[in-house]
């Protein structure tokens, strides 16, 4: 397994195109999907079909830099999730969202902040990014606190998109956070 970033405890890779089974599992698990789709998985044809194979397009874009990445456990080797350190689609490269999804076993280890905090390193030492945001919905708990661990502020509000109406707290719509590479290095 090659690596693009390895922490403590994790190792994070590209994933390749054999890999459409640990996201289809992944995206299986109402708990995970709860703030996404209010439960709903993904249908397993979106990995199969376009999602993974727009995963793999990704890493030529952005010369491997950025992306989604598998992050595995390196004592056990699981498939824990992934991380996401990406521009938008037609976004500068120096302004990249922060985003994980991780398997519900593997959720209150931490994981999250140790890769969250590996990605905001590189990012900022490595690949000249200037600032990094992070979107949730107002009431998912779990990934604000995340955000907070690592340094990120909430610098605004956003509404709820219309295909996410159904999921349980929309009402509330959602947080942005941000950090700068200036906020970074004092943190």
């Amino acid at each position: 397994m090659s690596s693009y970033l390895d922490t403590e405890r994790l190792t994070l890779r590209h994933f390749t195109a054999d890999d459409a089974e640990l996201l289809i599992e992944l995206d299986s698990d109402p708990a995970v999907m709860r703030y996404l789709t209010g439960g709903e998985p993904t249908p397993p044809e979106h990995y199969r079909e376009r999602g993974l194979r727009n995963i793999l397009a990704g890493y030529e874009m952005w010369g491997g830099n950025l992306g989604l990445f598998a992050a595995h456990d390196k004592d056990r080797g699981a498939f824990i999730g992934w991380f996401l350190l990406r521009p938008e689609e037609e976004g500068p490269l120096d302004e990249v969202e922060l985003g994980y999804r991780l398997r519900q076993a593997e959720w209150g280890k931490g994981y999250a902040t140790e890769g969250s905090k590996a990605l905001l390193a590189k990012g900022f030492t490595e690949l000249g990014v200037r600032l990094v945001w992070a979107d949730t919905m107002s009431v998912n708990e779990g990934s604000r606190k995340v955000m907070e661990k690592v340094g990120m502020t909430r610098t605004g509000t956003l509404d709820t998109p219309p295909d996410m109406q159904m999921v349980e707290g929309s009402e509330f719509g959602g947080v942005r956070y941000e950090i700068t590479k200036e906020q970074w290095e004092q943190h």
